[in-house]
């Protein structure tokens, strides 16, 4: 595993943390969390990521992107994740463009990659129906007609739902939930009738939503892949999915480890810096062991997704379950090494423990990856 990045890959990662560090530091999260924003992230700040061009990066030239790479939109979303910006990078950029990639025809490519490349279209995943993550757990139906097809169901926690132009729904012909077979996946846009879009705002102040979908008719040209086939494209879908959250959760953790390493140098008790207290020091390095651990994983797992390595699902689930690890023990010591003052609102290392919990449960927690892992492996 190569554990250096190329020039064109540490030139998009310089580019990404200056932009964000500038352009949308914590301030600018809480400022959207006050003022409650009803889109919960910034237009114009979303417009000039499209102008640099990290919405088409999985998206070929022919349809208006640079088809830079899944290791350079994730780079991006590490250093998002630095500043707690919330963008529709991972549900649009990353799952939306995947989805039609891996599963779309011809036309829906056509129809809408260039308004995802060019920022003009965002997409949101509405698979969730329970409260953890299950993705064969899909109780929402769907029903041949003479046109297409009809939809009814309900879906929870669907990040950037209620902002979303596009909804890739999950539903079942047959089966009881649970039953990985006769899923189909379709393309959902969210204003069609019988769509109803309830948005809920999370404790780390970013976007989801609740979305019911109650007798939705769709055209055949709605069904994205092959009929009862959908976890055909589900799965590397997730799998894709799971890194680019596990990039932006190191982002997150990198950031509250070197502002935590930052404080013990400053705080000072007896005369001397707090990080001069064996006991802070031995914290601080199992933090920072953690943090190239979770590092080595993401980088892992994006080389085999990249390569279609046949240990791709692996490793995905490895980084997710490292991210969680991670970002629960350094969220955890980030708060109780700043004392009294990481516990207030007034400071900013709260906002980072917060992101991480939901960033945790976000696809799957810690273990619900280790099972998969182990049952990928045979056990």
């Amino acid at each position: 595993m190569a554990l250096a990045l190329s020039s064109e890959a540490r030139l998009i990662r310089d580019q990404a943390q200056a932009f964000f560090a500038e352009r949308s530091p914590v301030r600018a999260l809480r400022q959207l969390r006050d003022s409650s924003d009803a889109s919960g992230f910034s237009r114009p700040l979303w417009q000039e990521m499209t102008e640099l061009g990290w919405p088409g990066f999985l998206v070929s030239e022919v349809h208006g992107g640079s088809e830079f790479g899944l290791l350079g939109l994730c780079l991006v979303l590490e250093a998002a994740g630095r500043t707690l910006a919330p963008t529709p990078l991972l549900s649009t950029a990353l799952i939306g463009a995947s989805a039609l990639l891996l599963g779309g025809s011809a036309a829906q490519r056509q129809e809408h990659l260039s308004a995802l490349a060019a920022g003009e279209r965002l997409f949101a995943l509405a698979m969730e129906e329970g409260a953890h993550h299950a993705p064969s757990h899909v109780q929402t139906r769907a029903e041949r007609t003479d046109r297409g097809w009809r939809l009814n169901g309900e879906k929870r926690f669907v990040p950037d739902g209620g902002l979303a132009d596009m909804l890739i729904v999950t539903a079942r012909t047959v089966g009881e939930a649970g039953n990985a077979d006769n899923i189909s996946l379709f393309l959902v846009p969210a204003a069609t009738p019988g769509v109803t879009v309830s948005r809920r705002v999370m404790v780390d102040s970013r976007n989801a939503a609740a979305i019911r979908l109650d007798a939705v008719e769709l055209g055949e040209d709605a069904l994205l892949g092959e009929a009862d086939a959908g976890m055909a494209v589900l799965e590397p879908l997730l799998d894709r999915a799971y890194v680019g959250l596990a990039a932006e959760m190191l982002g997150l953790a990198g950031e509250a480890f070197d502002r935590t390493l930052q404080y013990l140098k400053d705080r000072r008790q007896f005369g001397v810096p707090i990080g001069s207290f064996q006991a802070l020091k031995h914290r601080a390095g199992l933090m920072f062991c953690e943090l190239e651990l979770l590092r080595s994983a993401v980088l892992g797992a994006l080389e085999a997704l990249e390569a279609g390595a046949p240990e791709a699902a692996l490793l995905s689930s490895a980084a997710k379950a490292k991210a969680c690890d991670a970002v629960w023990l350094i969220g955890n010591e980030a708060i109780q090494m700043h004392g009294g003052i990481g516990m207030t609102d007034e400071h900013e290392i709260g906002f980072f423990l917060k992101r991480a919990r939901v960033a945790q449960q976000t696809f799957g927690d810690g273990p619900f990856h280790r099972d998969r892992y182990a049952s990928l492996m045979g056990y």
